[in-house]
């Protein structure tokens, strides 16, 4: 298969799933896959010569227990399909992976797209939980401290019980909002 081609199915793909998408330039992606633990997931689609690449932001550098984040993203390597978990030079994580462009089809491709959502939204909390704890502690305090609202962390409700029965006010580092895990 040409690039053309495996461009034309990827445009025509995107467009009948009904994505955003946008092409920064030829055979270059910026696709964003709705969520429902994470808002959104940025995806990265590269036609080349000979392959299909697909690069996706999970989340940035855990703050705390990275060898559990790590173990825990190198056990489910071994369940994907196209795409594998990666640590990039920041020790930031993402999903990369590559197809060869004569695998390319409107299926395949929606299968990857699939692949990528389910394990960067669906594993989104448990990473989070594991690399951020203390993050999401500190935020639930600061928020609780000022009569703001917690409803975006009560997926962590088992981890702020202690938070909220301790003392408060601990302002996060980074000016209260602690976003920035999140990837958001």
């Amino acid at each position: 298969m040409a690039e053309v081609e495996a461009r034309e199915i990827v445009e025509q793909t995107l467009d009948d799933a009904e994505l955003t998408w946008e092409s920064p330039e030829p055979g270059v992606y910026v696709v964003t896959l709705p969520g429902t633990r994470k808002l959104s997931t940025t995806c990265s689609l590269r036609v080349g010569r000979h392959s299909l690449s697909v690069n996706a932001f999970v989340i940035r550098h855990p703050d705390e227990n990275q060898a559990a984040v790590h173990r825990w993203l190198l056990e489910r390597n071994t369940r994907l399909y196209g795409v594998s978990y990666a640590i990039d030079g920041h020790g930031d994580v993402y999903l990369a992976g590559k197809l060869p462009l004569s695998a390319v089809t409107p299926e395949e491709l929606d299968r990857l797209l699939g692949t990528v959502l389910e394990n960067a939204d669906g594993s989104f909390n448990t990473l989070l939980e594991l690399g951020f704890a203390s993050a999401i502690r500190r935020e639930y305090s600061w928020r609780t401290s000022r009569g703001e609202s917690t409803r975006n962390l009560e997926a962590f409700t088992h981890l702020t019980r202690d938070a909220a029965a301790g003392p408060g006010g601990a302002e996060p580092a980074g000016g209260g909002r602690d976003d920035a895990a999140a990837g958001h």
